[in-house]
């Protein structure tokens, strides 16, 4: 089976949870963070928030570091759903460990039958490694002195391309995966998975959401996208639901055409934004966003800003001006966060809720 490393990211479903400083207290040794609108409650016990038993664990070869975070973010996006914010309390995954995940993404051989993806073959020409990562969400209610499981999200990741090489120390190659095979692999891995979960005690009788992703290349400025899940009460896979959800690059280049007129808004309104920013401060290597669109129409937006920036005061300035722009340039009505940084720090944020007109910032102090 193919080593393996645990990545440690800082989970989004943190920032999305939002830990209150004072939780909704709950019988036993459990309490519950607090929320806000839209957003899960999330489990403490023991006086400790409770994390997942196989935080992190994913196939070695995934080196986007925009595919991990999109991937956490857009599974608790398809748990929403069907597992709703105001009936549900989140859970970190509790009942796989990371023994077994980094089992199911290994090959399959004699040593490991329950590895998910297919024998290596030939070395010249290797069967890929399909099954990039998996991920587990359990979602509680309140019964009497405890929390119980009532439901679970299962995110399966699966890679667009692979890479191997022929000889060691040899040349890369890369092997594009067709969206075809992305969804039967997928597909195929995903009623395994089930059937296993059902082998559980805890897990006979509750809903299990499944959510299949498609990770994007390594060289891609943007995360993959979840493009089907499926709701299941028995043992067998029965229908998916299709998602659609795309994500891109803005600017776009030159060259670049759109067949969508609210893409090549969008992307006008971010270069006019862009140009304006550029033409007042000079001293900057680059201005980027990632928008996110579902069934078409923009649903969120996150800008880089690096800046050649030292002092405090061109800092708070800069942030501040950034603040006004945004709302006068860029769409509204959207989610849009804007991270100020240079090569080494991060500097400032700004940024706007979904249902706000109005934008936040704040200023790292340096030291």
């Amino acid at each position: 089976m193919k080593a393996k490393k645990i990545l440690v990211v800082g989970t989004l479903l943190l920032a999305t949870i939002v830990l209150a400083s004072c939780g909704k207290k709950s019988k036993g040794n459990y309490t519950t963070t607090g929320s806000t609108s839209g957003t899960y409650q999330g489990v403490i016990k023991n006086g400790r928030y409770r994390t997942s038993k196989a935080r992190g664990v994913n196939v070695s070869q995934n080196n986007n570091q925009y595919n991990l975070k999109s991937f956490e973010s857009g599974l608790t996006s398809v748990s929403k759903r069907v597992f709703s914010t105001k009936n549900y309390i989140f859970q970190e995954g509790q009942y796989l460990s990371s023994s077994t995940i980094e089992n199911w993404l290994g090959r399959v051989s004699k040593s490991n039958p329950t590895g998910l993806n297919p024998k290596q073959g030939k070395k010249s020409n290797p069967n890929p490694e399909y099954i990039q990562q998996i991920e587990e969400q359990d979602y509680m209610t309140e019964s009497g002195n405890s929390l119980k499981l009532k439901g679970m999200t299962i995110g399966i990741g699966i890679n667009s391309e692979y890479k191997y090489q022929k000889k060691t120390d040899g040349p890369e190659y890369t092997k594009k995966i067709s969206d075809a095979e992305v969804q039967k692999q997928g597909k195929i891995a995903a009623q395994k998975i089930l059937k296993r979960l059902r082998k559980k005690k805890a897990l006979k009788n509750i809903p299990i959401v499944i959510a299949l992703y498609k990770q994007a290349p390594d060289d891609s400025l943007v995360g993959g996208t979840f493009f089907a899940y499926s709701k299941n009460n028995g043992s067998k896979i029965t229908s998916w639901t299709k998602l659609n959800y795309k994500n891109t690059v803005l600017p776009k280049a030159s060259a670049e055409t759109s067949t969508n007129s609210g893409s090549s808004t969008d992307n006008d309104s971010f270069s006019n934004f862009k140009s304006q920013v550029q033409n007042f401060f000079p001293n900057l290597s680059g201005v980027t966003a990632q928008a996110q669109y579902h069934n078409g129409s923009l649903s969120g937006m996150h800008i880089t800003i690096t800046t050649q920036f030292y002092s405090q005061s061109e800092i708070t300035s800069f942030t501040a001006y950034i603040a006004r722009a945004a709302k006068r340039y860029l769409p509204h009505g959207i989610p849009i966060d804007i991270k100020i940084q240079s090569d080494s720090e991060m500097q400032a944020v700004v940024y706007r809720n979904s249902g706000s007109d109005s934008f936040q910032s704040h200023v790292f102090d340096s030291y």
